[in-house]
């Protein structure tokens, strides 16, 4: 027997037994999930209905991440499984589903950050007030360049909470894309009451920090 997503099986609301009056369709069925994991990238090629392709990840380790407030977007490796609200057992074998919260590495956004502003984010600063000049004197800017990065600096603004990640190398991020239906693992970075809500969450549930 196959997997059906029929409900003729389903009693009435009232509680009664309904009769089955026909068999399985072709159109009602339903395929075992993905079940997607953390490592090297395996996507199988699913024939749907249709003729249409779903692609099925079988496994993947990097995904496109959306920083929201600085609208950044960046490729970023995916380091470990830290929340998942419907089931412990997908946080253990570190399944990768739409809706899970993730660890990923803060690399790419902390060039992009000190790029654009030129600000070094996520410094532990204990007495390196001279190396920090000395970098300043090595990297040589136009007068143009500097004026830009002081424009932008002026509306500068980061949470705490973020840059305290940026410290560890690794920043919290939710999954909204569907791993089992496209073959990618994309979302964006948690800041602001929503990373607040989750940390609480991960600490209350016993979740991995």
């Amino acid at each position: 027997m196959g997997i059906t997503r029929e409900s003729r099986h389903k009693r009435r609301h009232t509680g009664g037994k309904r009769k089955v009056h026909k068999k399985k369709r072709k159109y009602e069925l339903g395929r075992p999930g993905a079940m997607t994991k953390l490592g090297g990238k395996v996507v199988h090629l699913v024939r749907g209905r249709g003729n249409n392709l779903k692609y099925r990840a079988l496994r993947l380790e990097t995904g496109n991440f959306s920083w929201g407030t600085e609208t950044c977007t960046r490729k970023s490796r995916i380091l470990d499984v830290t929340y998942n609200a419907s089931n412990n057992e997908l946080l253990r074998t570190k399944t990768l589903v739409k809706g899970c919260i993730v660890q990923v590495d803060a690399t790419p956004f902390k060039q992009w950050y000190e790029a654009h502003y030129g600000v070094m984010v996520g410094k532990k600063r204990k007495g390196k007030k001279k190396d920090d000049e000395e970098e300043k004197e090595e990297v040589k800017q136009s007068k143009h360049t500097l004026a830009r990065l002081r424009a932008r600096q002026k509306d500068r603004q980061i949470d705490q909470a973020l840059e305290d990640q940026f410290s560890s190398g690794r920043l919290y991020a939710a999954v909204s894309s569907r791993p089992g239906q496209c073959g990618r693992c994309d979302g964006y970075v948690l800041e602001g009451k929503e990373l607040e809500f989750y940390v609480r969450l991960m600490k209350k549930k016993g979740g991995k920090k």
